[in-house]
Order: C-alpha cells, then sequence, then structure tokens
C-alpha cells in the first residue's frame, strides 16, 4: 500500500458513496479518484483496469452533464431500464469480457485476464446505465464488486480490496435507496 493507493481509495470512496445519494458531486470526485487508480493498476499489471479508468474519466464528464441537463434540458430522473436492454447489456457485457480476456490473455502478461476483463465490461455497462439514472446499474455495481475485492487481494492492493467491500455494501444500499427515488419521483413531480 503506498500514498498513491490511499488517495485513489478515499477520493473514490466519496465519489462512490455520493452515486448512492444521487448526488451530481460524484462525477468530478470520480474524475479525480478514476485519474489515481489508472496509476494504481498499471504498476499492478491489470491493464483492464487501467483502461477502464481512463473510461471512467471520460463517461464521469458525459454523466455530470447528463445528470444536470439529460432530460430535455432538465436533471434526469432515476428510472427502470427496460427488460430487453437489460438482456442486451448482460449479453454484451458478457461478450465483452470474453473478447478482451481473450486479447489480455494471449497478448500481455495480465494478471487473471479474464477476471480482469469482467471488471472491465461490466463495470462500462455498469457506469453507462448510472449515467442515464437508471436503478440497474447498481446489480451490475454488485456483480463487478464481488469479483474485484479478491482480484484485488490477490495482487496485494489490500486497501483497495477492503474498499471494494465497502462498495459492495454500498451498492445494496444505494439499490435500495434508487428503488424508492424511482418510485417517489413520479409522485414528487405531480
Amino acid at each position: 500500500m503506498n500514498l498513491l493507493e490511499i488517495a485513489a481509495n478515499l477520493i473514490t470512496g466519496a465519489s462512490i458513496l455520493l452515486a448512492g445519494r444521487n448526488s451530481v458531486h460524484t462525477w468530478w470526485t470520480g474524475i479525480i479518484g478514476c485519474s489515481l487508480f489508472a496509476f494504481v493498476f498499471l504498476e499492478s499489471r491489470l491493464y483492464a483496469d487501467t483502461v477502464l479508468q481512463a473510461f471512467f474519466v471520460v463517461t464521469s464528464v458525459v454523466g455530470w452533464w447528463q445528470w444536470l441537463h439529460g432530460s430535455h434540458g432538465e436533471a434526469l430522473p432515476v428510472t427502470d431500464l427496460p427488460t430487453r436492454q437489460l438482456l442486451w447489456q448482460l449479453l454484451c457485457g458478457t461478450l465483452g469480457a470474453l473478447g478482451y480476456g481473450v486479447l489480455l490473455h494471449r497478448f500481455t502478461d495480465a494478471y487473471a485476464p479474464f477476471l480482469d476483463s469482467t471488471v472491465l465490461a461490466f463495470s462500462i455497462v455498469a457506469q453507462l446505465l448510472m449515467m442515464r439514472r437508471h436503478v440497474q446499474s447498481w446489480p451490475f455495481w454488485l456483480l463487478v464488486n464481488s469479483i474485484a475485492v479478491p482480484l484485488y487481494a490477490s495482487r496485494g492492493l489490500y486497501l483497495t480490496s477492503v474498499l471494494y467491500a465497502v462498495y459492495w455494501i454500498n451498492a445494496v444500499v444505494s439499490w435500495r435507496h434508487w428503488l424508492h427515488l424511482r418510485g417517489a419521483e413520479p409522485a414528487a413531480a405531480a
């Protein structure tokens, strides 16, 4: 554990908690935390996670704008993803994990290329759903965190592993909170 890992965990931890509370401040804190985590994962030869952090930085800028202005100039409401789109997201995540895993396995010295790729693929799915404030982002985060905890521990990233265990708990709490927000927003608008 070094100062960079500690800083990345503290800032990203704040971002994740803010996301669960449906706060727009999740995005700028996420940009900082993900930038730091890119270097942490690069040093640990978790290349898919390094690429994922760059993706998070870019999508955090877009997500920040969408949460503020994404629904015809208004803030996006918390909504459900239609079942057909949810199944499509599952398929894309699975194919992405397998495809990128094969690439990492063949062409790099990546540690645990298929697990690392699964974290990458389903984090992308979860992030895209979160950008649009879909409740179903949280079960995907649960999947990601369930894989990430032992993966990061196996690389000696113990603080990061513990934080992802906390993220797992946060995802459960946030899922329940967003389910409540989804049901409350139409009533509040009326």
